[in-house]
């Protein structure tokens, strides 16, 4: 099979059989050499990042439907020759065998004549809409219903700067006992270009490839990858050595390691995931990095569990959410609709009142997600507070830089990819009561 159909097969599974890009492409790349594995990912992404924009483009030149496959062919072709380093005859011609090599030959000259056309006219203009909302969702391949929501809750200025931020850095940072020094020396002595970060130091964003997993740092356990966002989460949690804290919502494990690094590996932590494969991955995660005061459970943190009535000094809810707020995965912009992320946001009240139990009196309770959605975001914490009046909004400034200070407002902040140049998360701290004043 060609690295193309390869390629193709995950393409119309992730657009039209719901798969998951993360996972897929994980499949897709099994048994191929790393440049062929690059390839394939670099192509499906590239198309999903573009879809609408493709689909507008490919509507000039054809009529009607295709059948799934065709209409992946075309995807990927466009994708080449439009955004990818690929010369215009080799995404026809390439195009073309692809036709031929899923049994679909006599479509080849359908195929060979929309994508000479496609490539004829790449450097002319795109008829666009009129409409300022409808140009936004086809030119930055954003569904029409998030372009709404955006434009209504930002304004069309800033949600056009939103979306067209480009920030795909690949961010790491250093696991205790190995420090960020160290980690500063070893990139600069191999000459690998990084910035600090400017929201948490710890980050270091890098400016090249980098393969992290195959390198020795990351199977040693003195490295692993986060990006500055999440890092802010676990800090704003304000955990120290000695406390007992619930990660709630804990795998792949990354926050919990950074938590337990906060903690300076004392104290305790009790990590909860729903499924038990991901379980699987937390405690693998835990045991890379060496970290030796959580234990990994699977759990359903929506389900009370009175044994856990406030057994914790501070509680990190990093809920399931839709995920609109990180760039590196765009099929979930397609996934989600309007009523899907009111599906979610009713599944975040659950775990938020859930976990308010757990919470000691004084204790705090810190709520993230990582997407750009006031459903999820600024109304979920609003009105966990209309609810819980033993809670009160917590101060954040004392975990940002002081440029952040005037956007943390009622103890939430929304970061931006345009503004913060990190993902799109989101947390609201909360301060249970002490009990007298309950």
């Amino acid at each position: 099979m060609s690295i193309r159909r390869t390629a193709l097969e995950a393409l119309v599974d992730i657009t039209d059989r719901g798969a998951y890009a993360n996972l897929r492409l994980k499949e897709a790349e099994r048994g191929l050499s790393r440049q062929d594995a690059k390839w394939v990912s670099a192509a499906v992404y590239e198309t999903l990042d573009h879809l609408l924009y493709i689909d507008h483009v490919l509507s000039q030149y054809i009529k009607g439907s295709q059948k799934p496959m065709i209409r992946g062919i075309l995807r990927l072709g466009a994708a080449q020759a439009l955004f990818m380093d690929v010369p215009h005859s080799a995404a026809c011609n390439e195009s073309v065998k692809l036709v031929k090599e899923i049994g679909k030959g006599a479509l080849s000259g359908y195929v060979n004549g929309v994508m000479r056309a496609l490539c004829r006219d790449a450097d002319k203009p795109v008829p666009m809409p009129e409409d300022p909302r409808q140009y936004l969702s086809i030119r930055y391949s954003y569904p029409r219903y998030l372009v709404d929501l955006y434009c209504d809750a930002y304004g069309e200025t800033f949600t056009e700067a939103l979306l067209s931020a480009d920030v795909r850095e690949l961010t790491v940072r250093a696991q205790a006992p190995y420090t960020a020094a160290e980690l500063e020396k070893e990139l600069e002595n191999r000459s690998i270009g990084f910035e600090r970060g400017s929201i948490v130091p710890d980050a270091f964003k890098l400016k090249q490839g980098f393969d992290v997993a195959a390198d020795p740092l990351f199977r040693l356990g003195k490295i692993t990858v986060q990006s500055e966002s999440a890092m802010l989460v676990c800090r704003a949690l304000g955990a120290k050595e000695g406390m007992h804290v619930l990660d709630a919502c804990a795998a792949p494990g990354g926050k919990t390691a950074y938590l337990s690094m906060l903690m300076e590996n004392g104290g305790k932590i009790d990590a909860w995931e729903l499924h038990e494969h991901r379980t699987e991955l937390l405690q693998k995660t835990l045991a890379r990095l060496n970290v030796k005061n959580a234990s990994a459970e699977t759990r359903d943190a929506s389900v009370y569990a009175a044994e856990y009535r406030h057994a914790f000094d501070a509680v990190l809810l990093d809920a399931p959410c839709s995920g609109l707020g990180v760039q590196g995965k765009p099929d979930a912009r397609y996934a989600k609709s309007a009523a899907v992320i009111e599906e979610i946001a009713a599944i975040q009240e659950k775990l938020l009142d859930t976990a308010a139990e757990y919470v000691k009196p004084g204790g705090t309770l810190l709520y993230a997600t990582c997407t750009i959605s006031p459903l999820e975001n600024e109304k979920r914490a609003a009105a966990f507070l209309q609810r819980h009046s033993d809670f009160s909004a917590a101060d954040l400034t004392p975990y940002l830089p002081e440029t952040l200070h005037a956007r943390a407002k009622d103890g939430m902040l929304q970061l931006f990819p345009h503004l913060d140049g990190t993902e799109g998360f989101f947390l609201a701290k909360f301060q249970k009561k002490q009990a007298e004043q309950a």
